[in-house]
């Protein structure tokens, strides 16, 4: 028969009377479920024909109190075979020990491993999850039927941001299990973004005093999700704080070791933990175990020593003992199938890691007695012998396998390695050993059942060997949260930014403390939360939003709009009136008033003048390269004509009236030669001028993406601005000199006073000129373009306007004004120069 030691832990607390002398207080009925369930699974070994046939699984039991140094001194014990512990000596007078199961937690086992690991004796863990328990250098031996909690802390992590909590509590028992499981969940939540509103620690020998002052901190804070790793029997005085102070609508986060407690199941934590979730070790199923636990009668259980005792806790009762009366006696024939609170076959957790380990402790010794001599692992194939069996086994090839199996042994753990199999339910148990391990979790939520109870309802679950981003499930439709809410309660520090908004923090606070700021125009975020806005294109702008990015308008001064149709209009309008003027003119070319001042000069300023009018076209519509190019200098040029065609009336009209005496030297100067000389001299000099600056400098259509938010100008670049300015100035002086001559004149005795009229047109005209500077300089994109159209039409109306309306007035309406005959009758001086087509008649 071979034997294994199960180290459940019993008794929750251990206390002294005396120095040799202790007593314990308080029986785990969970704890004993656990004991049944390896005593199960070894009746169910030695029952089957397939798994060792022919050895018998036997065991010792040995309770270790929770207590470090009664699990050193159960080791010694079994390690010796006798009570008093002899280091490297071992009484053989009774069968081997063949390995080890336990214990429960994580420094008992650790204190345990430390010793095994010496001799090389195999120790399998239901429950210890201490991370440091995975270092193969400092417990070689060690293996465990439960993942270690880093596991079970990134995958709280994963948790927490699966919900979007990004402004979290911390609580921890003041443990080893407390303190290195909070601190991997605090750096995994750091590392993704999230942050920490308080951490805590829960001191377990200070309780009570130590709970008021994290329940303070819990209602200050506006954190609503809190991480309790913890155990259930150091959680207890906190969670009864928080009850009394009706702490409500936060959610607790919680890790295995209690988040399927049945201390908290009852009704007076339902409203405080209603809507609790957590990680719970996975769980399985044990076939027939269910009717072999509820089947326990202390009657037939004389061997199981503890029967007794659980019996008493399950039942209130008090077994008779040398006569003692008690209210409620123990008669042994009371049932468990009468207490269903007793056996939770949804809650067969740790239960299923305590069956599991023996069933990994048969598989590796079925392994082992399985072996063939000449096809075993060890040197030159040799096997180990069950009945000789150790804890070790000899590979020196140079030792016979007599003296191996006495004196060289070889690690007997050697088949746990890498051991997996398939459990009765189909499940596949790993142990965690020198492989690269993986955890499952159940992701459970605490809802309300029958009668106020709390009931553990799985609604998802993790394994750390799935895909990236596919280790953890959970079914959101299922969860119940706090006060009846299906929808997911937020913990935040501040309220995620909408689209169009970025994320600016506050300074002094936390990452995820802070305020929304609107995107700057012509930015957008299209994401919650977003850290930066991103810039649009340059042909693209924000919406209103702030979200997306559309398509800038094309904006110019177009011929469909209603700007431009009124300027088209008027600019066609105001080109055909100096035509029907020329027509006027010509009709009555041979009357006194068109003969005056040269009736060729006349018709060759109402031409310029149309073509001034006309020129304000090429502004309006896309501005092409074509349209760029020449609109500037037609502009130029076509006014550089008409006030040159005005300087020479002006000049005329002067020299007429100071050469008055017939051989006068000024009388030469007389006559279409010199103003037509005149004409192309100025008129030239505007030419050469933007000739010019079309070589060195021409002007070019751009696209103007930054004056007009939202818009994409279309615009002529001048090129030169120099050039522009000249080209302006040069009218400017023209007009301005052409001005000065009239107001010479405008006393002379011209009967139609026509030096007046030239005075006043000049005026208008630079009137007009000196207002557009100022107003073209102000203005921007197409209104631009549409001030100087109207200085355009302005100027040139003004002229037309001031020098031949006041004579179509008098041809068409009063032509008794308009003939010799009236103008003899009225003159004392005649001038009549026929044969130039120039007439003067003044009065002196």
């Amino acid at each position: 028969m071979r034997q294994l030691l199960y180290c459940p832990q019993l008794h929750g607390t251990l206390s002294y009377q005396q120095a040799t002398s202790p007593v314990w207080k308080g029986f785990s009925a969970q704890n004993y479920q656990w004991f049944r369930a390896m005593t199960f699974a070894i009746e169910e070994i030695n029952g089957s024909t397939n798994l060792l046939p022919n050895i018998t699984l036997g065991f010792w039991i040995y309770d270790s109190c929770m207590m470090r140094q009664l699990a050193l001194q159960g080791t010694f014990w079994l390690l010796t075979g006798q009570q008093e512990a002899i280091p490297n000596y071992r009484c053989c007078r009774i069968p081997p020990l063949a390995g080890i199961v336990g214990d429960g937690g994580s420094s008992n086992s650790m204190v345990m491993a430390r010793v095994l690991s010496l001799y090389r004796t195999p120790q399998i863990s239901y429950l210890s999850t201490n991370s440091l328990l995975s270092d193969r250098h400092q417990f070689p031996s060690f293996f465990r039927t439960i993942p270690s909690d880093d596991f079970q802390s990134r995958g709280l992590a994963q948790l927490v941001i699966h919900f979007g909590w990004n402004w979290v509590g911390l609580l921890a028992d003041d443990n080893d299990y407390g303190q290195q499981g909070i601190q991997v969940v605090k750096q995994e939540l750091l590392q993704s973004g999230a942050c920490i509103a308080f951490s805590e620690n829960i001191v377990l020998n200070q309780a009570d005093r130590n709970a008021l002052h994290i329940v303070r901190v819990i209602i200050s804070s506006t954190a609503d999700a809190i991480v309790i790793f913890a155990l259930d029997t150091g959680l207890a005085p906190l969670l009864n704080e928080l009850a009394l102070q009706n702490v409500t609508q936060k959610v607790w986060i919680a890790s295995e070791g209690w988040s399927t407690s049945s201390l908290f199941s009852i009704k007076k934590y339902r409203d405080l933990l209603t809507g609790t979730i957590g990680f719970a070790v996975h769980h399985g199923e044990m076939p027939g175990f269910q009717e072999h636990f509820t089947s326990i009668q202390p009657s037939s259980q004389s061997w199981d020593i503890f029967v007794s005792e659980f019996w008493e806790v399950v039942f209130g009762c008090q077994w008779k003992i040398h006569g003692t009366n008690t209210t409620v006696p123990c008669t042994g024939t009371e049932t468990l199938d009468d207490l269903p609170g007793v056996y939770d076959a949804t809650n067969l957790r740790i239960t299923y890691n305590a069956y599991s380990a023996v069933y990994a402790m048969a598989m590796a010794l079925h392994n082992l007695s399985s072996c063939r001599i000449k096809e075993g692992p060890f040197s030159q194939g040799a096997c180990s012998d069950i009945l000789y069996l150790k804890p070790w086994q000899c590979t020196d090839s140079h030792v016979t396998l007599r003296h191996c199996k006495q004196y060289l042994p070889e690690k007997v753990f050697h088949y746990l390695k890498n051991l997996n199999f398939q459990a009765i339910d189909g499940r596949v148990v790993f142990l965690e050993g020198n492989r690269s391990p993986f955890a499952q979790y159940d992701i459970v939520n605490w809802q309300r059942g029958a009668q106020g109870i709390l009931k553990h309802t799985k609604v998802g679950g993790y394994d750390s060997s799935g895909p990236p981003g596919g280790t953890l499930t959970v079914n959101n439709n299922s969860i119940q949260w706090a006060a009846g809410k299906t929808q997911v309660p937020p913990s935040v520090c501040s309220p995620s930014c909408h689209p169009g908004f970025r994320r600016a923090a506050k300074q002094g606070e936390p990452l995820c403390c802070f305020q929304c700021v609107p995107c700057p125009i012509g930015e957008i975020s299209n994401q919650t939360d977003s850290a930066e806005c991103t810039k649009c294109p340059p042909d693209h702008w924000s919406n209103t939003r702030q979200d997306i990015c559309i398509a800038k308008t094309t904006e110019f001064l177009s011929f469909k709009e209603p700007l431009g149709v009124i300027l088209a209009t008027s600019t066609i309008f105001c080109s055909l009136v100096p035509l029907v003027i020329l027509a006027v003119f010509i009709y009555y070319w041979n009357t006194p008033i068109v003969k005056a001042n040269n009736r060729s000069l006349s018709y060759l300023l109402l031409l310029s003048l149309t073509l001034c009018f006309v020129c304000s076209l090429a502004f309006i519509g896309y501005p092409t390269a074509e349209k760029c190019l020449l609109r500037q200098p037609a502009f130029g040029i076509s006014f550089a004509l008409c006030v040159s065609c005005i300087l020479a009336k002006t000049i005329t009209v002067v020299i007429a009236f100071n050469s008055t005496k017939p051989n006068h030297d000024l009388r030469r100067c007389i006559g279409p030669k010199f103003s037509y000389t005149v004409i192309g001299l100025c008129t030239l000099s505007q030419v050469l001028l933007c000739i010019f600056w079309l070589i060195l400098s021409p002007p070019f259509s751009e696209t103007n993406n930054h004056t007009q938010p939202g818009k994409i100008i279309i615009e002529c670049n001048e090129g030169s601005p120099l050039a522009f300015w000249c080209m302006l100035g040069y009218l400017g002086i023209l007009a301005t000199i052409c001005f000065f001559l009239a107001f010479l004149a405008r006393k002379l005795p011209d009967s139609f006073n026509e030096a007046k009229f030239i005075t006043f047109s000049m005026l208008a005209f630079l009137s007009v000129w000196f207002t557009f500077v100022p107003a073209y300089l102000s203005t921007r994109d197409k209104f631009m373009v549409a001030m100087e159209i109207f200085a355009i039409l302005a100027s040139s109306s003004s002229l037309l306007s001031c020098i031949f309306f006041p004579k179509c007035y008098i041809i068409l309406w009063k032509p008794n004004i308009n003939s010799k005959k009236y103008l003899l009758s009225k003159s004392n001086i005649r001038m009549d120069f026929q044969k130039h087509g120039f007439l003067i008649i003044g009065n002196l």
